[in-house]
């Protein structure tokens, strides 16, 4: 009888929380419905409809949901974007704009998914992929993911250490270990929960919008160019395939699959069809409104090179423009527009990079969190280690002089983890089994299917 009344009131505890489990399995699911129905039939007999709980004005119940999406937008505008829209814009003007439109949509559906997947089910890409798949691929998935979160890491400390050097002239270790010494304080704010986070993250974006914006202001491209390059596919010029390639796999990275669809879940939301229906909505106009912003920056970062480097400039200013990169971005600004521009480029590196690496290492602790199950307090701790430490440690071994080619480096690993992530992500996200009525649309199934083969082309060369 005793017995009987504990796992009652363990029914109940799951129905009032967050319908999150501990033990990743088929029986768990069940379990946790179960109980989501009995808490919502029991709140109904006494304080009437549960979906009640979530009235009210529109635009507050949006605010809850704002976020996420700025933190995942961030890996958008880090160093690695950075430095793959500046060469495109000295190189090519205008004309590989419609790659960053493109890109974003394709992004804005990637990240829906992985959010929607965290929405119906309650768990995360990385715990999904612990309860789903035999033991040897759960582990190389693992192992790949960890990979992967370095690779994100390592443009996010190279451009924080360049900016450190631009700004106060301090060694490139240095701003190494400044870089390091910051992302671990940063840390330090998911403590006082997941909304501090995300607004550092916005205040640096917010940072780093206002600096490109300045820079874009001083330059004023013409804007029918810029709008023909957004919406008008024309590539021309020499290595424009390759360029195109490259602006596009900067944009899709694995460790925001994992960070998206783990973020989502820090928000109450009530685990009913229209409690999952509202949080999906607001989620995505969060999200679209959050890479929306991003968008602009991107297209501003291409249009400032391809504005300065299409007008008749020194030979030494000519030769700069035809290889540019993130050091000599700033040599280039101070040559033309005064060391002001320089320093405002500085401050939009410092943000780009210092919010790459807090974002990446945040996305490391819930991969480690969902792949191994252990505790948050050992994640805390441990998952660093396993990110931000081999980081630091590749770009002190690499130094100020291999920057360009160690983001190549790692955004070809990028691109090699990537097709591991987005398997099980459209696997998930399409099957009655694991979110029922809510599995992708044929249309987004298709469109999937299409881009997939592309992402697996771009990897083999």
């Amino acid at each position: 009888m005793e017995d009987g009344r504990e796992q009652q009131q363990q029914q109940q505890q799951h129905g009032r929380g967050s319908g999150r489990v501990a033990v990743v399995g088929g029986h768990e699911i069940e379990v946790e419905v179960a109980a989501a129905a009995g808490a919502s039939s029991t709140g109904q007999g006494q304080h009437g409809d549960l979906d009640g709980s979530v009235q009210g004005p529109t635009w507050k119940r949006f605010l809850a949901h704002v976020g996420p999406g700025f933190l995942i937008s961030i890996a958008y505008l880090d160093p690695s974007n950075l430095q793959a829209d500046l060469l495109a814009g000295s190189s090519h003007r205008y004309s590989l704009l419609w790659v960053v439109l493109f890109g974003f949509i394709f992004v804005l559906i990637v990240q829906s998914l992985a959010a929607n997947l965290g929405i119906i089910t309650g768990r995360h890409l990385a715990e999904l992929c612990m309860g789903e798949y035999p033991k040897y691929v759960k582990y190389c998935l693992w192992l790949l993911a960890e990979l992967g979160v370095i690779a994100a890491t390592i443009p996010g400390v190279l451009g924080t250490a360049l900016a450190y050097n631009m700004l106060l002239h301090i060694p490139f270790w240095a701003g190494v270990l400044a870089c390091g010494a910051c992302t671990v304080l940063f840390l330090g704010l998911q403590g006082y929960g997941a909304r501090k986070m995300e607004f550092t993250i916005a205040v640096l974006m917010l940072v780093m919008a206002t600096c490109f914006f300045i820079e874009l202001s001083k330059v004023n491209p013409p804007a029918g160019d810029v709008i023909e390059g957004l919406f008008i596919p024309r590539p021309k010029g020499d290595y424009s395939t390759s360029d195109t390639v490259a602006m596009f796999g900067s944009l899709v990275v694995p460790h925001n699959l994992f960070l998206h669809s783990s973020l989502v879940l820090t928000r109450k939301m009530p685990y009913t069809p229209k409690g999952r229906k509202d949080a999906s909505t607001f989620f995505l106009l969060e999200n679209a409104l959050a890479l929306f912003i991003a968008l602009l920056v991107n297209v501003a970062i291409v249009s400032i090179p391809g504005t300065i480097c299409a007008d008749n400039l020194s030979v030494a200013n000519t030769n700069t423009c035809s290889s540019l990169t993130l050091s000599s971005t700033s040599v280039l600004l101070k040559s033309i527009m005064g060391k002001s521009s320089s320093t405002v480029y500085g401050l939009a590196l410092l943000a780009s990079g210092q919010s790459c690496a807090v974002a990446t290492s945040y996305s490391g602790q819930y991969i480690m969190q969902g792949f191994s199950g252990m505790r948050k307090c050992i994640i805390y701790l441990l998952a660093p280690c396993f990110t931000l430490l081999p980081s630091l440690i590749i770009c002190s071994i690499g130094g100020a002089l291999r920057v360009h080619r160690l983001i190549n480096i790692a955004g070809i690993i990028l691109s090699f983890v990537l097709p591991f992530v987005l398997i099980p992500l459209i696997k998930f996200s399409s099957s009655s089994t694991n979110i029922g009525p809510y599995k992708n649309s044929t249309f987004v199934s298709s469109l999937l299917s299409l881009v997939l083969p592309f992402i697996l082309e771009m990897n083999i060369h």
